[in-house]
């Protein structure tokens, strides 16, 4: 394991690393979400992976998961749009389509330029679920 004591990232990117809150271990049950969605390449080094449950008469968002192969800001920035999202049991759809990738990185106390695409990421399989669950239940 990596010496995060000595880390430049901030102590919440730290904290969200270390107790990454939202992650899926395994493969989900059939049924369990309504949608899922997944960016990235292994080619690139990053993927992240999202997993939704809409409640369909509120249109909030019941259950969100991720999994990722990638760096310690990939995870956090996963961890922390998880957080984010099911602030307050979950938020509605529209509500959490208007988080980007810039208030997941404020979130975290700030990333390095040359981490912020992890939070584009996590921004962008959100978004791929969503048009994914609008595919399904139109």
């Amino acid at each position: 394991m990596a010496d995060v004591d000595k880390w430049v990232y901030s102590a919440i990117i730290k904290d969200h690393f270390m107790k990454p809150r939202g992650f899926l271990l395994g493969e989900p049950k059939e049924g369990e979400f309504d949608s899922y969605g997944e960016v990235g390449s292994l080619a690139c080094g990053d993927i992240i992976k999202v997993w939704i449950k809409v409640d369909k008469e509120t249109d909030k968002i019941k259950d969100f998961k991720w999994q990722t192969w990638g760096c310690a800001t990939a995870i956090a920035s996963a961890s922390a749009f998880a957080e984010m999202i099911m602030k307050n049991n979950g938020m509605k759809v529209e509500e959490a389509m208007n988080i980007k990738p810039k208030d997941i990185a404020d979130y975290l106390g700030g990333l390095p330029a040359r981490k912020f695409h992890c939070s584009i990421l996590a921004d962008k399989a959100f978004k791929k679920a969503v048009e994914n669950y609008r595919k399904a239940h139109a």
